[in-house]
């Protein structure tokens, strides 16, 4: 296994460092004000101007769709072209500033994850429809799979019916947690629900594509994380589809095959979500030195004390010990495939979120009651680390899944 940066990844990573040291961290004040401003005049939901100013001097820059992989067309657009294991250092960088990198380079989520279902499962008419204008950066869109009212951590609980009616197809049902439906630039849900709720349980259910302003969508309410509403990156929402209608022709795959593409759409998000953890930890590891070199207490430095030391070294291993399993598991999916990573894939999304819970957690505490305010970052990176142990699946069902396949070698 060789996880050495190649040349094209050490250089795209010297651009990126470069533009989030140049135009990135100096926007995140901006971003706070702008985002201030318009939730005081009634628009939370609206993007703040300097996110798209990022946006046009990313591309400029050639640091756009860099996690998009290419298309099955010569008339479509291309992606980066990069394998896993090269995006993967360059999505940790963007996880130093969550807020803004990630969109800035049209890298996303839940984004990624829809272009790359899209470019996969789609057809020419949907791609060119949805997948172009979205690696465009034109538009945005929402995947409306969780819903309150079953356990949504198995995913054949999913209750929403799509039903088939001559050319149409009928969607009813309630969804929550869809990231980026309260953005006023969402035109897109793909929508997983039950076609066939008498085939084998993995087979019953399928996804289509729905147009956000079709009739008989409604977004109900936005959804806070831990108080955050996330508002500038879309928010998350709870949508109720009623009567919804929509052609048969914006059935994504074949009938039944929503649970296999759900899996698909996940393994490599989950991988982009991992590397983004490590940078929002190495941010929180930096902010944590540089704080505690420069504050005294007790007569010296708080860098001098034990308990300190220990955290920062704790810090460093943990950290290291996660960027491996995770260039290992970007590496595996490279060579052979997701299904051949599915192990590794659950043990980063078990492993990573709960090392840059502590390692924030630390730091916010190495900063006292400044690491709780605006003034830092750490709360906010501390929420979203926290979110993503449910995310994608809870790590108890990740823990199951691993367990069950490590007995089934002995059994």
């Amino acid at each position: 296994m060789e996880f050495a940066p190649d040349a094209r990844t050490e250089e795209l990573a010297e651009r990126l460092h470069a533009f989030m040291e140049e135009h990135v961290y100096p926007a995140e004040p901006v971003f706070a004000e702008q985002v201030a401003e318009a939730r005081r005049l009634g628009g939370g939901w609206s993007r703040p101007p300097v996110t798209g100013e990022l946006k046009a001097r990313a591309r400029a820059l050639g640091l756009w769709n860099l996690f998009f992989t290419g298309s099955r067309g010569p008339d479509e657009p291309h992606g980066a072209g990069l394998s896993n294991l090269q995006y993967a250092p360059l999505a940790e960088i963007t996880g130093r500033s969550p807020a803004l990198a990630p969109e800035a380079l049209n890298c996303a989520a839940p984004d990624t994850g829809n272009m790359d279902l899209l470019a996969e499962f789609g057809t020419p008419q949907q791609r060119e429809r949805w997948l172009r204008p979205l690696l465009e950066g034109e538009i945005r869109s929402a995947f409306c799979m969780t819903e309150p009212d079953v356990a949504s951590s198995d995913a054949t609980n999913i209750t929403t019916r799509i039903d088939r009616d001559g050319d149409e197809y009928v969607v009813n049902g309630r969804k929550w947690w869809s990231s980026g439906a309260m953005d006023p630039n969402c035109a897109l849900l793909i929508v997983m629900g039950r076609t066939d709720p008498d085939a084998e349980r993995h087979r019953q259910q399928s996804m289509v594509l729905v147009p956000r302003d079709t009739p008989g969508v409604s977004v109900r309410r936005p959804l806070t994380v831990m108080g955050y509403d996330d508002g500038p990156h879309g928010g998350h929402a709870e949508v109720e589809f009623t009567d919804v209608r929509v052609g048969a022709d914006q059935l994504i795959g074949e009938p039944g095959s929503g649970f296999a593409i759900a899996q698909a759409r996940l393994g490599p998000g989950r991988v982009h979500h991992c590397m983004r953890l490590i940078g929002m930890a190495e941010r929180a590891l930096e902010l944590m030195c540089r704080r505690v070199i420069d504050r005294v207490a007790f007569g010296g430095p708080l860098a001098r004390q034990g308990v300190i030391q220990e955290w920062i070294a704790e810090s460093r291993v943990r950290i290291e010990q996660a960027r491996l399993l995770v260039l290992k598991t970007a590496w595996l999916m490279d060579t052979v495939g997701n299904r051949g990573a599915h192990t590794e894939i659950q043990a980063i999304k078990i492993v990573t979120p709960l090392m840059a819970e502590w390692v924030i957690d630390k730091s916010i505490q190495a900063h006292g009651a400044a690491g709780l305010s605006q003034d830092f970052p750490l709360a906010h990176l501390w929420a979203s680390a926290r979110t993503l142990r449910l995310a994608d699946g809870p790590d108890e069902v990740h823990r199951r899944s691993l367990a069950r396949r490590e007995l089934s070698r002995y059994r």
